[in-house]
């Protein structure tokens, strides 16, 4: 072998040996510092709109309340924005393609 292939491998091997250092260090630096931790933040779940006795009750006809579910585009806005129960989150897409289809409601918004 030559010289100058001598060093370069020589050089490499230096470099490698670096790299495993350098590697060995920052685990050695996260065992010291222990595990990471993510903090939870636990807020109470909202209640469904239309779970209480005195909440309307969801109809093709009430074009107001169906509207305060829908977004400006004129997309059904999801259960987990609104915090509706499933169940009612079926009727209230029901009812808003029912008036969709009746036109009082639009499908998009213009």
């Amino acid at each position: 072998m030559s010289t100058d292939q001598e060093e370069l491998t020589q050089v490499t091997e230096q470099e490698q040996n670096n790299n495993k250092n350098e590697s060995d260090e920052k685990s050695e630096e996260r065992s010291l510092q222990g595990p990471v931790v993510r903090l939870r933040r636990f807020s109470r779940r909202r209640a469904c709109p239309f779970a209480s006795q005195e909440a309307p009750e969801i109809d093709y006809k009430d074009v107001p309340l169906l509207q305060r579910f829908i977004s400006e585009r004129g997309k059904m806005i999801p259960a987990r924005l609104s915090n509706v129960s499933r169940k009612k989150q079926r009727e209230l897409a029901r009812a808003i393609k029912r008036a969709r289809y009746i036109a009082l409601l639009p499908y998009i918004a213009r």
